[in-house]
């Protein structure tokens, strides 16, 4: 998904169910770079794959689409879980 000016946070979830977090402007094409289909992706998720994005917000601003995975990021895997939970 790539809207033009927005900007998203998202989580994955792993082959190994481990999550990861990471903020981009085109959901879509970064879904596939750590699935390895293009060419980019975290070093974490090469090696987890397939990976399958489980949640994501969306946001007008690149620095809030940043300060949100950074508090994400600092959730136990506990209430990751439950943000995923509670979206569906």
């Amino acid at each position: 998904m790539k809207e033009e000016g927005l900007y998203f946070t998202y989580i994955l979830r792993c082959a190994d169910e481990s999550l990861y977090c990471g903020w981009t402007t085109d959901l879509v094409k970064r879904l596939a770079a750590h699935n390895g289909d293009i060419p980019g992706g975290a070093k974490y998720t090469r090696g987890r794959r397939p990976v399958e994005l489980v949640y994501y917000e969306s946001f007008q601003q690149k620095q809030d689409a940043q300060s949100r995975e950074y508090a994400i990021k600092r959730l136990t895997k506990t209430k990751k879980i439950a943000l995923i939970n509670h979206s569906k």
